[in-house]
């Protein structure tokens, strides 16, 4: 197969500086380029993906994002412009992939980022919406809702929204997928008046005492944004340029010339011949001859010295040795006499008779007498060899 690419006209935007920028790129604008499904009458979804880089490098600038949560959903490029590109028309490059047939469209997006009377705005707060993502937060009615919302609330003479950023991007955690949760978004504006007293109840020792503990601090202006955002007031940011010192330090610049350190001398080209003999005895053969000879002492040590058996008798006192060879015969003996010794038969292994028929009754455990749940002796009633006592007769009956 062949991988078309075609190319659009280049489409101009003017965004200002300091403001929110949002340019969404709509699938049904590259819907045309690509070829119909092959069977005619049915309905064209193909899923389409897009790729934003600045011309000449890999990626966007770093003020501009790029979002697309589904191929079947559109693109959104979003970020605040900054003055250093203020006259600099930035070009990006947008390329549009068909994942069913493989083919591209590109176009290029020239952005004019142009100066504002107003910018920056010395008033400046950041809120952060629980129940929103941010391409939801990026819809022109939803935030445009959001700014009614706050403008009620600040009542400035200019609002604008600053920037929005994904809590993802703050390094928060990606939600689980139960209950429609949220990531979350965060929302910077700016007006040009001073703080509202309802926002500004965010910084009474009571609330900041109910955040500290994870509790929700009490906004009385909580309400006009209950019905539609979820604001965390905990998280709430109020920033006012106006009282804010400037800590920058003016960076002294030299006049970019190296100090003279003399006059460079390269090496020279032709290096004079090491001897490597005298180091090579040094590394090897020296500690090698130190443990030759070390080998050679114990060696010396072990076999040529042994003292051996004969030598250890003869400096034994021949008492010491009868006495141990009295020893060991003494104790082979009492060795092979356990072996064979014999212990006569306990009383009730023996066979007894029966006092009536004088039949010869089998022992109660003939197999082993040394079972510990029989008792070690029969009882001593009925033996031939046992004298009977007789009883006492009652008195009259002798």
């Amino acid at each position: 197969y062949t991988i078309l690419s075609k190319v659009h006209s280049d489409r101009n935007v003017y965004p200002s500086a300091g403001v929110l920028f949002v340019h969404v790129l709509e699938r049904e604008y590259f819907k045309g380029e690509f070829p119909p499904y092959p069977k005619p009458g049915e309905i064209s979804n193909d899923p389409i993906t897009f790729n934003t880089n600045l011309m000449g490098y890999p990626d966007r600038p770093g003020w501009l994002r790029y979002i697309q949560r589904t191929p079947y959903s559109d693109g959104v490029l979003y970020g605040s412009p900054t003055v250093e590109n203020v006259g600099k028309p930035t070009i990006i490059e947008i390329t549009a992939y068909n994942r069913r047939t493989f083919e591209t469209a590109r176009h290029n997006l020239i952005i004019n980022i142009m100066s504002a009377e107003d910018f920056p705005l010395p008033y400046q707060a950041e809120f952060f919406i629980r129940n929103m993502n941010v391409e939801e937060m990026l819809a022109s009615e939803v935030l445009g809702d959001f700014l009614g919302a706050v403008k009620n609330v600040w009542q400035p003479e200019r609002l604008n929204a600053i920037n929005i950023t994904s809590a993802l991007d703050r390094g928060g955690r990606v939600p689980l997928p139960i209950n429609d949760m949220k990531e979350g978004v965060y929302v910077m504006v700016g007006a040009d008046v001073p703080f509202s007293s309802c926002l500004r109840e965010v910084e009474n020792p009571q609330n900041q005492l109910r955040c500290s503990q994870e509790m929700e601090p009490v906004i009385t202006c909580d309400k006009k944004f209950r019905t539609q955002f979820h604001i965390d007031w905990c998280k709430i940011s109020l920033v006012d340029n106006t009282k804010q010192v400037s800590t920058f330090q003016e960076v002294v610049r030299g006049e970019g010339i190296l100090p003279d350190g003399g006059e460079y001398k390269p090496p020279s080209d032709t290096l004079k011949s090491r001897d490597y003999y005298s180091d090579f005895l040094i590394t090897l053969a020296v500690p090698s001859a130190i443990a030759l000879v070390l080998f050679l002492i114990l060696a010396y040590i072990m076999c040529c010295r042994r003292e051996g058996v004969e030598k250890r008798n003869m400096q034994t006192p021949d008492i010491q040795l009868v006495h141990h060879s009295a020893i060991q015969k003494s104790t082979k003996e009492l060795r092979d006499m356990s072996k064979n010794r014999e212990i006569a038969w306990p009383l009730s292994t023996l066979p007894v008779f029966h006092p009536v028929t004088g039949e010869i009754v089998p022992p109660l455990h003939a197999d082993s007498y040394d079972n510990t749940s029989m008792p070690l002796m029969q009882t001593q009633q009925n033996l031939p060899h046992q004298t009977q006592i007789p009883q006492q007769q009652s008195a009259g009956q002798y």
